[in-house]
């Protein structure tokens, strides 16, 4: 059933499909498919929909949410050669896809058997085309046999905003969780960042920050600064990296932390905006590779918010020695780093890991491929060492494989690897 109605707010029913508060509120993904039953339930209605209208309904929300149907809301096109951020994001969209859809054919079960009250009378709600493509039969359906202008613009209305739920939910791992922001309007806040959103991902290789922007104005409703994460009240949004494996963490999608301690919203920023101007050190004056007594251990520590932005930084310490790398930087590193398949040659020569972390500047090689060895080591010391190597030809490589030297590309270097357990020791 929909959410209990805020005292003082008009009845479900005429123009009013929702009991939202006027100043917004926040709800996960479920609570709001939930709370859009009046407008399926008007379909209902109107309509008159039996239990044998609900396949056709089903068939619909599936073909809007999937990819690569004559129906889908989202065109994207996804191949070997697609950028990695849209492979992540269009595997999102699947994913929530089926799981809304499903969620909305159990809505429209539940309604025949046990409608909605709409105590203000039946729903009449004027919703414009968005351009969503009905199947023939839910055509015929909705427009056809028993339906009607009213029957589709109820309909309308809530495609619209599941298509908004997904889409707003695109960024986030774990996205069942999130608190989005929800108006009188439901979703259709979202729809300028939306559009900006979809159109980088859609035309062009997206950057991070732009997947962060729009994280952000779907849980706060706000703008800031272009930046790798952020934080608003009751939570932290930051790379899912941070508590997974480098190895096999997405490397653009983000995971929401709750925290009741925040209650600001701030963007995390990096602590150099352009790494080409950091100062660099070359490998090949690192100390030679010793083997390291115990194990290295690492924890984040965050800046004071200043003027809407925060940075923060990974302290590695070992043996009462700490070195400290921007979580930006790192989370930059990570961004880029190839991730090697299996395969058989020669190991090139190695450099000491802890003396690449208290390097200045970020570490880089002119001479051959170089490996760091960062096996045995914390998931959160793997991402520091990322974010201490100049970001160009890196490669992270399960250890027992060996590397095939491969040309260089970006600027002539040759790569920097960082040997880490293989997923399965994790």
């Amino acid at each position: 059933m929909p959410p209990a109605p805020v005292p003082g707010t008009p009845a479900l029913g005429g123009s009013r499909w929702n009991t939202f508060p006027a100043a917004g509120t926040t709800l996960t993904a479920r609570e709001f498919l939930t709370a859009t039953a009046p407008l399926l339930q008007g379909v209902v209605d109107d309509n008159a929909l039996t239990s044998a209208d609900s396949e056709v309904l089903e068939g619909q929300i599936h073909a809007t949410l999937a990819l690569g149907t004559r129906e889908t809301s989202l065109p994207l096109l996804l191949g070997p050669d697609s950028a990695s951020a849209a492979r992540e994001l269009g595997r999102q969209a699947e994913t929530i896809g089926r799981q809304l859809a499903s969620w909305a054919t159990e809505a429209l079960d539940r309604l025949l058997t046990d409608p909605v009250p709409l105590p203000a009378g039946p729903l009449v709600v004027r919703s414009h085309c968005y351009g969503h493509l009905l199947t023939p039969p839910a055509a015929d359906l909705l427009l056809g046999r028993r339906g009607g202008p009213v029957t589709m613009q109820l309909y309308n209305e809530w495609l619209h905003q599941i298509v908004l739920l997904r889409d707003a939910l695109l960024p986030f791992t774990n996205w069942q969780d999130v608190p989005l922001l929800i108006t009188p309007t439901g979703l259709r806040h979202t729809e300028p960042a939306r559009d900006a959103f979809l159109t980088e991902l859609l035309v062009r290789q997206i950057r991070h920050s732009s997947i962060v922007a729009f994280a952000r104005h779907v849980v706060t409703g706000t703008s800031g600064p272009a930046g790798y994460g952020f934080e608003a009240s009751g939570g932290t949004a930051l790379p899912a990296v941070l508590d997974r494996p480098a190895l096999t963490a997405p490397r653009y999608l983000l995971t929401w932390r709750p925290d009741p301690a925040v209650a600001e919203t701030a963007t995390y920023v990096p602590e150099i905006r352009d790494y080409y101007a950091a100062p660099r050190t070359l490998v090949e004056n690192l100390p030679p590779a010793t083997p390291t007594s115990g194990r290295l251990t690492a924890r984040t520590l965050t800046a004071t918010a200043a003027d809407g932005v925060r940075t923060a930084r990974i302290e590695v310490t070992h043996d009462g020695t700490t070195a400290h790398v921007d979580l930006g930087q790192a989370l930059r590193g990570h961004r880029f780093t190839h991730r090697e398949d299996p395969a058989a040659g020669d190991p090139p020569d190695t450099a000491d890991a802890w003396s690449a972390l208290r390097a200045p500047g970020l570490v880089w090689t002119q001479a051959g491929d170089v490996t760091l060895d960062a096996t045995g080591q914390d998931d959160l010391v793997v991402l520091a060492l990322l974010g201490r190597l100049y970001p160009e030809n890196l490669t992270l490589r399960p250890v027992g494989r060996s590397a095939v030297p491969t040309p260089s590309g970006g600027s002539g270097q040759r790569r920097l690897v960082t040997l880490v357990d293989p997923p399965q020791a994790h």
